[in-house]
């Protein structure tokens, strides 16, 4: 029996391994970006029927995850700060994240890039210095309200 959502992306972490399957491979069962997908799967998404059913019965998870699957989750919930990866990206929005608030507000003005209305892809690029991640993120650009 689960008793937090936030158990179910271990279970699903496990059976991934031991079942063999990628990212592509779920997110193909799913319907859904490969990006959404993983995400969805770390706990970071609500699922619909069809989907929380799919993933329960693909990871072969408890009966009552599927329930569980279809709440909306704590965004954020678990602090990936200390993740190497991750801590890059952080880096990324530290060393950059001023240039790149500039450089929208003087493209569209005022306003904020939307992380709900807002979809990413992420590929390898071939580099003869070493392969390169390539991270793609469009969001809707929301402009502030004058009143």
């Amino acid at each position: 029996m689960i008793e937090q959502r936030n158990e179910i992306p271990h279970l699903i972490l496990a059976a991934k391994v031991r079942k063999g399957l990628s990212w592509s491979t779920i997110a193909d069962a799913l319907g859904q970006s490969k990006e959404w997908a993983t995400a969805a799967c770390l706990g970071q998404m609500a699922l619909d029927a069809n989907q929380a059913r799919t993933v329960a019965e693909l990871f072969e998870l408890p009966e009552d995850a599927a329930a569980w699957l279809r709440t909306v989750p704590h965004k954020a919930a678990d602090n990936l700060a200390s993740d190497p990866l991750v801590y890059r990206l952080y880096e990324v929005i530290h060393v950059y994240g001023g240039a790149m608030k500039e450089l929208i507000h003087e493209e569209f003005g005022d306003g904020i890039m939307s992380a709900i209305d807002f979809d990413m892809d992420i590929q390898r690029q071939d580099d003869p210095k070493g392969d390169r991640v390539r991270i793609v993120m469009t969001g809707k650009f929301l402009p502030y309200k004058r009143y």
